[in-house]
């Protein structure tokens, strides 16, 4: 396994559309995309085409809604990071998974890929951060700072593999570049995420995070709900299968 895979030009970043290979979970209320690195959730100042308006062309053509078709942005992904991203299709599923998210109702798991093994190999980490918006850049601080926002998760080490660790991590709250930040905090800068500690930055514009499940209790059917999404076919991730739940 080459270190320097994540620098091969041949897999750098081509923008797709969503197709039914995509969708992890659909029905009435709510559908789920696995999210490829590279792709961004809403438009941002690139002017790149986000992942809502190709979730909203997909539902269109499929349901065949020539006036296009409503769709609700209830969380994000960095861009660089691949995985489960969930969206609401009604009003009514909109406001409840806001509503569950703010009360923390929503179960996520991700894993990490480094080159250090975290110390201890289990753990819980609280920061308070804090965005720079200018820079798109956050900083940890082990105690709280005027704007910051308090930040944790827990984490666990699931295994290792050619010099990898692989870190699997649940977060308790969702902020902006949270995990990206605590595990560099840690010692453990996620492999590709030049922006928090790792020496090499990726021309597929991702880092090794994946968002690899979400757990919840539906908001309209009232039932339990369990989404995975599949690990990325790049060449690089499939040598982690054996070791990812």
């Amino acid at each position: 396994m080459s270190q320097d895979f994540n620098m091969r030009p041949e897999h750098t970043y081509i923008n797709k559309d969503i197709t039914d290979a995509d969708v992890l979970y659909e029905d009435n209320h709510l559908i789920a995309v696995n999210k490829r690195a590279g792709d961004i959730v809403q438009v941002d100042e690139t002017g790149d085409e986000p992942l809502d308006e190709k979730v909203k062309r997909y539902i269109a053509h499929k349901y065949n809604k020539p006036n296009g078709a409503f769709l609700g942005v209830v969380h994000r992904l960095d861009r660089p990071v691949s995985g489960v991203i969930l969206f609401a299709k009604t009003s009514k599923a909109l406001d409840r998974i806001n509503k569950m998210f703010k009360n923390r109702e929503m179960h996520k798991t991700y894993y990490a890929i480094t080159r250090q093994k975290p110390q201890p190999e289990t753990g819980n980490l609280i920061h308070w951060l804090l965005k720079n918006p200018q820079k798109n850049v956050t900083k940890a601080h082990n105690k709280e700072v005027q704007g910051s926002q308090r930040s944790e998760l827990n984490y666990k080490l699931a295994g290792q593999l050619d010099g990898y660790y692989v870190i699997e991590v649940d977060p308790i709250t969702g902020r902006p570049h949270q995990i990206r930040v605590q595990l560099s905090n840690l010692g453990c800068p996620i492999v590709g995420d030049n922006k928090y500690g790792y020496p090499r930055g990726s021309l597929r514009k991702s880092i090794c995070l994946h968002a690899r499940r979400l757990k919840f209790i539906h908001p309209v059917k009232n039932e339990p709900v369990e989404i995975i999404a599949p690990l990325p076919k790049d060449g690089f991730w499939e040598k982690f299968e054996g070791l990812i739940e």
